[in-house]
């Protein structure tokens, strides 16, 4: 990639690989510490910002598809929201470690 469009020090992006993963093990808890902590960093506040979003919505795909397996169709969602989380999470990290901003594909903004 074009140097122009890589940000970040090597400390920020380490931070924001981190607020990316830590999406998986632990949630929206994880972004949003990172949120809450880098603000002078920020290639590590943006993409911990961007992290948190995609969270949030992870989160709210995890009540529909609990609110759905009354119905029998939440339980066919709930691996489908873990993949796609893991695998966004994954691909957003990496980016993130080069230094290159990341945008999730789908995520409610609800944090601008």
């Amino acid at each position: 990639m074009p140097e122009e469009t890589k940000t970040g020090g090597n400390d920020q992006n380490q931070m924001a690989m981190i607020a990316h993963l830590l999406g998986i093990v632990i949630g929206f808890v994880g972004p949003l510490i990172i949120y809450l902590t880098a603000k002078d960093k920020p290639f590590a506040y943006e993409q911990s910002k961007e992290a948190l979003n995609f969270q949030i919505t992870v989160a709210i795909a995890w009540v529909a598809a609990a609110v759905l397996s009354v119905i029998g169709i939440g339980l066919l969602l709930y691996p489908l929201v873990w993949v796609a989380n893991v695998v966004f999470c994954i691909i957003a990290g990496m980016a993130a470690n080069k230094g290159e901003k990341y945008r999730y594909p789908f995520a409610i903004r609800l944090i601008n």
